[in-house]
């Protein structure tokens, strides 16, 4: 395999597991398997510095060690380790923007880089509501960036007396 079709493969991976992260987080977190990830989108944090719903990057984890095991042998010329890789470095991306960066999970920081605070206001945006039917975007690269490029303003609702 080549160096280009081994990079390709790294890509396919972490593009792939955005598109089924989406997918299930759209489909499966905020359906079935609700009860686990409303832990993510309640706002009681005394459950300490994990939340039932971190299940779901062990079991990205795992997909990727699997991947990485599977092709250990011969990592430049198995299929399997540049797509866990691609799906690893998707891991690593998402535990500094959603973890740390946008939740202050951890070891928190703060940038001033576009893209970061781009992809946080989408975030935010989805945790708006912490309700089973959720707001978009339900994924973490997977959104209309010129709609999140500026801040976005909170609407109050009118308090009913």
């Amino acid at each position: 395999m080549t160096m280009l079709h081994f990079i390709l493969l790294v890509f396919a991976g972490f593009a792939g597991l955005e598109i089924v992260a989406y997918l299930l987080h759209r489909f499966l977190f905020h359906g079935l398997l609700w009860k686990i990830h409303q832990t993510h989108h309640g706002h009681d944090h005394s459950h300490g510095p994990l939340e039932l719903n971190d299940v779901f990057s062990l079991v990205f984890a795992g997909a990727s060690l699997g991947l990485l095991w599977l092709g250990r042998h011969d990592p430049l010329g198995s299929v399997a380790f540049p797509l866990g890789v691609g799906i690893a470095l998707y891991g690593v991306l998402y535990f500094i923007l959603h973890d740390l960066y946008t939740h202050r999970r951890f070891l928190p920081f703060k940038t001033n880089n576009r893209l970061a605070q781009t992809v946080r206001r989408a975030h935010q945006r989805h945790h708006q509501s912490a309700e089973k039917d959720g707001l978009e975007p339900y994924g973490l690269f997977l959104f209309p960036y010129r709609r999140f490029n500026k801040p976005f303003k909170r609407t109050r609702t009118p308090k009913k007396h």
